[in-house]
């Protein structure tokens, strides 16, 4: 089998040699064409039922299926399940891959999936994204949830329980978690695992007994911050619930846009490596600064003591995070320091950005769960060691000045 690197250039390119292109096709058509009514309406109750586009038939209508969407969640199968395969062969059959408009739509969508089977409880292990730790509280879409440590998930389970979700690293402060304990906890209740942090280049979750795999492709999947979307890879009867969601709902990715997420794919696994390789260095040099009080970072062994970096990840990442002695007033000076790192949310992308979770991505987080105002999580980008280290000096001369 291919490597995964080579797996990356070629997903989702099946038949382009045979429609006589190079490029992926971008198909912009909100409508499709009828062969007849009643051709036109099977075809219909077909996709809106959340069954994948049968051999021949229509496409129908946007909402319901578009080949350039498609190709791209093609593409994401195929990374999310490099490992099962290239252990199994075919132990990767019928997973299935299913694009959204946005991260917060994929897991929107799960949720609602879950709930529209009477199985609204959802047990959840903090630290999570801000945006889904507020979703589970908020309970809008008809959820309740319970926040548990890693230890007490299988005395949470309910006969309600449709979900247990977990990230891995997580947001902010990239704490690990053991998928597969977690999946054992949960004995036929599902673990939705959400793999944005390390992508499918260092972690693949369906290896690691969860259900579902989940991206904010905005993220690393597209890797230059011009481009969002989020992904659910999960079975094919999973994948029919997902889809009719999408239908109702009509959170379906844009083609143009998914085009742009498919096409960083090929560069993923050599940004992800790279990035990391800075990463490492960085996390390094912050652990030795004044005024530090923690650094937090995977390849650490006090942040890794099971060794999960080593037994379910093929590398520790690209994000890191730290805490700064002075508290809010030192990360709200630090930030101001610096002119090469963007002060900006989100992350993944070629640019190496710096945040505040508390003041924003974890603002709506219970102030139990809140990270600390001295916290800040750098996404690290593509460019020099030496020029990201001058950088936070500046940063660092900001906060003593």
């Amino acid at each position: 089998m291919e490597t995964f690197e080579t797996i990356a250039v070629h997903a989702g390119r099946a038949g382009l040699t045979q429609m006589g292109v190079h490029a992926l096709p971008i198909d912009l058509s909100t409508t499709a064409p009828l062969v007849d009514i009643i051709e036109g309406g099977r075809d219909y109750e077909v996709l809106a039922s959340g069954h994948a586009l049968p051999e021949g038939a229509s496409t129908v209508y946007r909402r319901l299926w578009n080949p350039t969407v498609a190709r791209f969640e093609d593409a994401v199968t195929e990374l999310e399940t490099w490992a099962l395969r290239s252990r199994s062969g075919d132990g990767a059959s019928g997973v299935q891959t299913v694009a959204f408009a946005t991260g917060m739509a994929a897991i929107s969508a799960l949720l609602l999936s879950r709930v529209s089977l009477g199985l609204n409880h959802v047990v959840a292990v903090r630290p999570l994204y801000g945006g889904t730790d507020h979703l589970l509280a908020s309970g809008l879409l008809g959820t309740e949830v319970d926040f548990v440590a890693i230890g007490d998930v299988a005395a949470a389970i309910r006969a309600n329980t449709g979900l247990v979700i977990v990230e891995s690293p997580a947001n902010p402060t990239l704490d690990l978690v053991d998928i597969r304990k977690i999946a054992s906890a949960a004995g036929a209740v599902p673990v939705m695992v959400d793999n944005t942090f390390a992508t499918p280049v260092l972690q693949q979750p369906l290896d690691l007994g969860a259900t579902f795999s989940v991206h904010s492709a905005t993220k690393y999947l597209g890797g230059h911050g011009d481009a969002m979307g989020g992904t659910v890879t999960t079975s094919a009867e999973n994948a029919i619930l997902l889809r009719q969601v999408r239908a109702i709902t009509g959170a379906l990715l844009d083609p143009q846009t998914a085009y742009l997420l498919h096409r960083g794919l090929p560069t993923l696994p050599m940004r992800v490596r790279k990035q990391e390789e800075t990463a490492q260095s960085l996390a390094n040099w912050l652990k030795g600064q004044d005024g530090v009080k923690r650094t937090f970072y995977p390849g650490f062994k006090e942040c890794d003591p099971e060794g999960l970096v080593a037994s379910q990840m093929y590398g520790p990442g690209a994000m890191v995070s730290f805490e700064l002695e002075n508290g809010f007033a030192a990360a709200e000076a630090f930030c101001k320091g610096l002119q090469l790192i963007t002060h900006a949310v989100s992350l993944g992308g070629v640019d190496s950005l710096i945040q505040h979770p508390a003041a924003l991505t974890h603002r709506l987080v219970a102030a139990e769960a809140k990270p600390g105002e001295g916290l800040l999580r750098i996404s690290v980008g593509l460019e020099s060691l030496a020029d990201l280290t001058a950088d936070l000096e500046r940063g660092f001369a900001r906060v003593t000045k």
